[in-house]
């Protein structure tokens, strides 16, 4: 997806940081052009080994209040993720936000051998893509064992808060403060929708513990390769919060498959209404960004405007009494 956030890295600087990590030559290097907002580069050793080279936005873009910070954060719960050794996260090579070699932070990390699940989920059998996710359950639990001492984005300490409540408000606010300084058009109001959020946020109340979330597990974060999960990636939105915000839980995937995988029995009136925040904050961040990543594509634009409408839809009927 093309959009203003990413920087191209000329290959005589790829050049200088393999060599500056690794004492080799490159030999090849490949844009890997799925992400959003990062760049990436696969990159080939003259030794024969693979890596892949990610690189954060200029530090003059303009990005949303909750895009702060993100790689630090990325290369700090991927190291803590893979210390459990339970979970297939790629090694941290080296990690550099000086911008000596290149204007920009970045950092190097271990290739993942296959494809994401996203571009293979569509050609397998039923039956492998629920082997795939009933894996990607319990690797989703390993890292929702993870505990905290705050609730809030791991990448902004600002967020962060001893009430589950109070912090994820604070994190739907600012995503809403976003959409007020570009002008961007909702569904309702925008105190119209927070007022209508403020009733739902004391069910958040029940969630008494911090625990570590990836957020963002979709299947273009997780690989795979021979029916089987090969590594998680793209942890810089993680945060400690409920488990109930992971990405597997939202309206978008869902699947039996992976409750099971999990443990997750069917949800609460209570956990429902958690549900439908979590739902309408990232479906609100989907429209939100579009005004600070310039996305050329507009299918993509009108599929957020239509996202967002059904999902606040979604959202009213979830705080009906008659749910």
């Amino acid at each position: 997806m093309k959009g203003t956030y990413k920087v191209e890295i000329e290959l005589a600087k790829q050049e200088k940081i393999v060599n500056r990590l690794f004492g080799v030559s490159l030999a090849e290097s490949r844009e890997l052009t799925d992400g959003w907002a990062n760049a990436a580069y696969e990159i080939k050793l003259t030794d024969g080994r693979k890596v892949v080279l990610k690189a954060a936005p200029l530090p003059d873009v303009k990005m949303m209040r909750y895009e702060r910070n993100l790689m630090r954060a990325e290369v700090e719960v991927m190291r803590s993720v893979r210390d459990l050794g339970t979970v297939p996260v790629p090694a941290i090579y080296g990690h550099d936000d000086s911008r000596s070699l290149v204007p920009v932070e970045y950092f190097v990390m271990e290739f993942i051998e296959g494809e994401p699940y996203s571009k293979r989920k569509n050609e397998m059998e039923p039956e492998q893509r629920e082997k795939v996710e009933r894996e990607l359950g319990r690797y989703n639990r390993r890292i929702n064992e993870l505990k905290g001492s705050r609730f809030g984005l791991f990448a902004d300490e600002a967020s962060q808060s001893d009430s589950w409540k109070e912090a994820f408000g604070r994190m739907i606010e600012s995503v809403l403060l976003d959409g007020e300084d570009e002008g961007v058009e909702l569904p309702a109001d925008y105190d119209e929708m927070r007022r209508q959020i403020a009733k739902a946020l004391p069910a958040l109340e029940d969630v008494k513990e911090p625990r570590l979330a990836h957020w963002d597990l979709w299947d273009g974060n997780v690989f795979v390769k021979d029916g089987r999960i090969t590594g998680i990636i793209d942890f810089e939105r993680a945060m400690w919060a409920d488990p109930l915000i992971e990405h597997y839980f939202s309206h978008f995937n869902g699947t039996q498959a992976f409750n099971v995988g999990y443990g997750q029995a069917s949800l609460t009136r209570e956990e429902k209404l958690r549900r439908s925040l979590y739902d309408l904050h990232l479906d609100l961040i989907l429209r939100i960004e579009c005004a600070y990543r310039q996305y050329e594509d507009p299918v993509h634009i009108e599929w957020t405007k239509k996202n967002l409408a059904e999902g606040w839809e979604r959202f009213l009927a979830a705080l009906s009494p008659a749910e």
